[in-house]
């Protein structure tokens, strides 16, 4: 069995070179909302706090992100926040309700209703300096994902007040005014782009952006109203020099696109196969994609497709195994533990039989 891997410097790690393309002894692993509802440990120490009063105690923050690492041996932890934490730290009057997501109490309409999108700056978020500073010290080497919402997803929730299945209003917005539309993307870019930086600045080994909605716009509409913004968030980060990790949900059309922006790995869903996924990000990592619900069947099923995705995988300059979503509330944690070990287990078998 391939064992986890946790090294002095978080750079070094098995995870960090397979998102830079650089040999691994077996492929690294993690689960997007990996510290979660499936985890009965996380449900307590959440009970009775709100969400994001979670997001705002370092003590609560690190804890939980911690928490998959200890149960798992998960290849990287990433940090316990929501994409709404920096809107609401720069005043955007917002809130997070259980069973709803976020509710934002203005939504914007017009090019007024941007004032409170104001820069957001290092003081605004003191508790994720200090989450990740302490998250650093404890991980001992595991390197830790920051991560930030994508301009079109939070774009989306400030516009439609709160979650959406069609997004209508948004893209009435982006068709109808496109002055307000790239105001406002500009803006959010800025905001991303920011947080990102404050989480890197403080330790974090790589990052991601999240446009979990980008999916439902056409390739022409995301290619001319997001991508030049997802692009600037990108762009700032790079200089930092910790790789770059870029996902939606449904975005199997966009992913030339998506690589386009600039990451240097590009996050998969199960709709795609991972081959046509390699195939259409031209020379990018990759990242996924096991189905969440399929991690609810019998083993053997489970067991046949992550052999089947490890193979492809290797067709890739690097894979990270994940998820093509987050994890489900009613997954077993001890699925997810097996899962782990197997990913490392079978993908060195794999590189050892095609040595041979």
């Amino acid at each position: 069995m391939a064992e986890h891997q946790a090294v002095a410097d978080p750079g070094d790690s098995v995870f960090v070179r397979a998102c830079r393309g650089q040999p691994v002894p077996y492929t690294p692993v993690w689960f997007m909302r990996q510290a979660g509802r499936s985890l009965p440990e996380y449900r307590s120490v959440r009970a009775g706090i709100p969400m994001l009063e979670s997001c705002t105690r370092p003590d609560l923050v690190t804890e939980i992100t911690l928490q998959p690492v200890r149960r798992y041996g998960v290849d990287a932890a990433i940090l316990f926040s929501d994409i709404m934490v920096p809107l609401k730290a720069v005043g955007v009057d917002l809130d997070i309700k259980p069973g709803v997501g976020p509710v934002v109490a203005q939504p914007i309409r017009e090019m007024a209703d941007l004032a409170p999108l104001r820069p957001l700056e290092p003081g605004d978020v003191p508790y994720i300096t200090e989450a990740v500073g302490e998250l650093v010290r404890a991980l001992r080497g595991t390197p830790l994902i920051g991560f930030a919402g994508g301009p079109f997803t939070l774009a989306s929730y400030l516009v439609e007040g709160g979650p959406s299945r069609d997004h209508a209003t948004t893209k009435a917005l982006m068709y109808g005014a496109p002055d307000v539309w790239h105001a406002l993307l500009s803006r959010l870019a800025r905001i991303s782009a920011a947080f990102l930086r404050v989480q890197v600045e403080a330790g974090a080994s790589a990052v991601q952006l999240f446009d979990s909605w980008a999916g439902a716009l056409a390739p022409a509409d995301y290619e001319r109203f997001v991508l030049p913004y997802s692009r600037a968030v990108l762009e700032e980060v790079g200089e930092l020099g910790v790789p770059r990790i870029h996902f939606g949900v449904g975005t199997g059309e966009l992913l030339g696109l998506m690589a386009e922006a600039g990451a240097e790995v590009v996050g998969v869903d199960w709709r795609v196969p991972l081959d046509a996924a390699i195939t259409r990000v031209r020379g990018r990592a990759v990242q996924g994609n096991l189905d969440p619900a399929l991690v609810l069947a019998p083993w053997e099923a489970v067991a046949e497709r992550v052999r089947a995705i490890l193979a492809m995988g290797r067709h890739a300059p690097g894979h990270v195994f994940n998820l093509g979503h987050g994890v489900l509330p009613q997954t077993d944690p001890d699925v997810l533990a097996r899962l782990v070990d197997f990913v490392h287990a079978e993908s060195a078998r794999q590189r050892t039989e095609r040595v041979r």
